[in-house]
């Protein structure tokens, strides 16, 4: 296993050494972790929880921000994988991430690239990887770390990237693995966006020169956005979000020092950068508030030794 910062690798050696709360999340590529929930993983980690990181490639295919580096790319040298390791443990260190592993091991899949591209046809893409070989590797973190939640994509992939929907079978067939073997998670959540804040950034930005919604006019255009009273958590980690940009910077070469996503930081501040929503898709939402009961802790409802006692199902995970 890859640790998150500097020094040896971190291996657990067994479930009654973790904290009683332990977290895992099932990402893409390096980065999806820092956008997508790295508030929510600095949130539970500062809180003492134990959270485990699962990236599923190397993220080969992505856009090269940084001239200098781009002899990197795939076209060229094919070394930006080994490059994005570095900046993945440097986002897991600004985030308090400890326990990060590549699915398989580091290099197994490979970045597939956007969907229809030449790249979906690799014979290491993730997108051709058999699902149940793949999940079995996902199963063996699962049989070590015995998380009570786990977040990952719904079945779209947030926003229909072939990598973000393989790692949304791949995390569901492994719950499903576990669930055969009576150790499943109390809950699977997937990554959200509600329209109300969707609604919100249209009109927000409307008038900004650095606008990510320039040219949409309705949300119902994007790719993505859930219903308000579909959504089961809002984690409010707004102490967090120095973190989470600090590990969005560290991934360089992805994401350039101008993006919209630090100017709209800046104009916006720390609920942008630190609150982050997600749809319970596996088990019983636990106690909530507001108009709708968003839970306020991924963990609300769940004892310590809930992945012991394999309360969810086997049936209907896919």
């Amino acid at each position: 296993m890859t640790a998150g910062g500097a020094g040896p690798p971190v291996r657990v050696t067994g479930v009654t050494t973790l904290p009683d709360r332990r977290l895992l999340l099932v990402h893409a590529h390096p980065d999806d972790e820092s956008i997508g929930t790295g508030a929510t993983m600095a949130h539970y980690a500062a809180a003492g929880a134990h959270v485990t990181l699962v990236t599923c490639t190397l993220g080969e295919e992505g856009e090269i921000h940084v001239p200098e580096l781009a002899g990197l790319a795939a076209a060229e040298a094919d070394q930006l994988g080994g490059y994005r390791i570095a900046e993945l443990a440097s986002a897991c260190a600004a985030l308090g991430v400890t326990d990060h592993r590549f699915l398989g091991g580091a290099g197994r899949y490979r970045d597939s690239g956007m969907m229809g591209m030449a790249t979906n046809d690799h014979p290491r893409a993730f997108w051709r990887a058999g699902l149940d070989a793949a999940a079995g590797h996902l199963l063996q973190v699962i049989r070590e770390v015995r998380p009570q939640v786990v977040i990952t994509y719904d079945p779209n992939g947030f926003y229909g990237h072939p990598d973000h929907i393989q790692a949304h079978r791949v995390a569901m067939r492994g719950v499903e693995l576990a669930a055969a073997e009576g150790i499943a998670p109390a809950k699977v959540y997937w990554t959200a966006m509600p329209r109300s804040v969707l609604d919100a950034g249209l009109e927000a930005f409307s008038e900004s020169s650095d606008n990510p919604f320039a040219g949409i006019s309705d949300v119902a255009e994007l790719p993505f956005g859930t219903p308000d009273a579909q959504i089961a958590a809002r984690i409010d980690a707004t102490d967090q979000h120095a973190a989470k940009e600090a590990a969005m910077r560290a991934h360089a070469t992805q994401i350039p020092a101008n993006s919209w996503l630090y100017s709209i930081a800046g104009n916006f501040g720390a609920e942008f950068m630190g609150v982050e929503y997600f749809t319970l898709a596996v088990g019983e939402k636990g106690p909530g508030n507001g108009p709708y009961g968003w839970e306020d802790d991924l963990f609300a409802g769940v004892s310590p030794d809930a992945a012991d006692r394999a309360p969810v199902a086997a049936a209907g995970l896919r």
